[in-house]
């Protein structure tokens, strides 16, 4: 799976959030400034020839859907936050987010429930 620049990411979180949607009704949703209508076009058919978007006719139109799970891609993309500035160790990633966004005792341990939670 490739790894998206900034402004294919924003684009794709929108398709997550949708799952179906046309161009025009993307835009909205996106961040400020809002891109021309082209430049989004030019995107989504870079996202389709990536993998990550698919569409269907509708009329004179193309609706658009992931093919992509969010997950998926959040999966992939701490992978390789993990392997390139954690060197492939994950209690390196979170005590490098404890110390950086000072988390408290109750969020630290909060972490540790989710994670024993997650692995019964």
């Amino acid at each position: 799976m490739q790894k998206l620049a900034k402004r294919e990411e924003q684009i794709m979180i929108v398709f997550w959030e949708l799952k179906k949607a046309f161009i025009r009704e993307v835009i909205p949703h996106l961040p400020d400034p809002k891109p021309h209508y082209n430049s989004v076009a030019t995107m989504v058919k870079i996202l389709e020839d990536k993998g990550f978007l698919s569409h269907e006719a509708v009329g004179n139109m193309y609706s658009y859907f992931p093919l992509i799970d969010r997950e998926d891609y959040q999966k992939h993309a701490i992978k390789d936050i993990v392997s390139q500035y954690f060197d492939n160790s994950y209690p390196r990633m979170l005590a490098f987010f404890a110390k950086e966004q000072n988390l408290s005792e109750s969020e630290l341990n909060e972490i540790v429930n989710i994670i024993k939670n997650k692995k019964q």
